[in-house]
């Protein structure tokens, strides 16, 4: 039986917005009033605000082939939830803004936005507005995530200090490699009908580029042990990028060691196969929105107490510059190798 494909024209501008966003509950006391308005009004009384914004667009950022409609409206939403825990604020609300061109219906705009609606969901976040406009290349997302922070608890990129240890959550490469295994399935796909892509024993890969979490436990966790950063961003551009963000911004030189990187087994396979550098994935990969911060160094035990966070080296005086320690002691200079969208 043929789907039902609804013309996005017979409902109009607001009659879809109307139509997605039916039945949204605010859950966030600094919600006054959401969708249905001007304007989405919000108190924040004494504590800061912070807001971020993130754009993306089809043949850039997401491939359509491959990427499911609500998985992209889950890791839309997601990406900019992490932005906010990376500067240990909790994201309270987003806007969401969609350019759509006319080979989308309005089952493709439910789908997306079923994503959305999860993700915010389980993150405990509101939605409170945004916009819908035509687009004549693709699909157009632009979402913006409004949170909050006391002001002695935000965490900038500059505030790590020589003898600060260099730590990381989770694994890195993963999301990178399930890229490559995406596109090469792809490739593979071409002109076939009935084709089943090779993901067995590779899930947590496809997983990991597809639908990303925040590491809204990672804080919550640090909070718990009384641990305050002294500095942190999420890895969305890779380790390498990221790591010189922070030495730039703090003015210091860093440290870290090949042997402590945190590497999942599949992404070490998927490496071998693809006859990939290993640590250059984990590196420059990006996408895997984990959070590399630093800490003080007499944390050192509260910290390795803490599953799921690795120290991976320290932080150093600027005239050090930035290198990584290899498997042999060798000492090889940082550089900027991670995602640049304006390439």
């Amino acid at each position: 039986m043929e789907e039902k494909q609804t013309e996005i024209s017979s409902l109009g501008e607001f009659g879809l917005i109307e139509h997605l966003t039916r039945g949204i509950e605010l859950k966030n006391a600094s919600t006054v009033k959401g969708i249905g308005d001007d304007c989405a009004v919000l108190n924040y009384n004494e504590t800061e605000v912070l807001v971020s914004t993130d754009l993306l667009i089809e043949g850039v950022h997401f491939d359509l082939t491959y990427v499911p409609l609500k998985h992209l409206g889950y890791k839309s939403a997601v990406v900019n939830f992490s932005d906010l825990y990376a500067m240990n604020a909790t994201p309270r609300q987003i806007t969401v803004s969609l350019g759509i061109s006319k080979r989308f219906t309005v089952e493709h705009m439910e789908a997306l936005y079923s994503g959305i609606r999860l993700a915010c969901e389980i993150y405990g976040v509101d939605l409170v507005g945004g916009d819908t406009t035509t687009s004549r290349s693709g699909l157009v997302i632009s979402i913006t995530c409004i949170g909050d922070a006391p002001k002695d608890k935000i965490v900038y990129r500059s505030g790590a200090r020589d003898t600060d240890l260099i730590c990381v959550s989770g694994d890195l490469g993963a999301a990178y490699m399930g890229l490559q295994l995406l596109e090469r399935e792809k490739v593979a796909s071409a002109g076939q009908k009935d084709f089943i892509p090779a993901f067995q024993g590779k899930e947590y890969l496809v997983e990991r580029q597809l639908k990303p979490e925040a590491r809204k436990d990672i804080i919550q966790e640090l909070a718990k042990a009384d641990i305050q950063p002294t500095s942190m961003m999420d890895i969305s551009d890779g380790l390498s990028s990221e790591l010189l963000h922070i030495c730039k911004a703090s003015d210091t030189g860093c440290r870290i060691y090949e042997d402590r990187i945190p590497i999942d087994y599949q992404t070490a396979i998927m490496a071998e196969e693809l006859n990939m550098n290993l640590v250059t994935a984990a590196m420059n990969g990006g996408e895997d929105y984990e959070l590399l911060f630093t800490v003080p160094l007499h944390c050192h035990e509260k910290i390795k107490s803490i599953p799921g966070i690795k120290v991976i080296g320290h932080i150093t005086d600027k005239s050090l510059g930035c290198a990584m320690i290899t498997r042999d002691g060798t000492e090889i200079p940082i550089t900027a190798q991670g995602w640049n969208p304006l390439k």
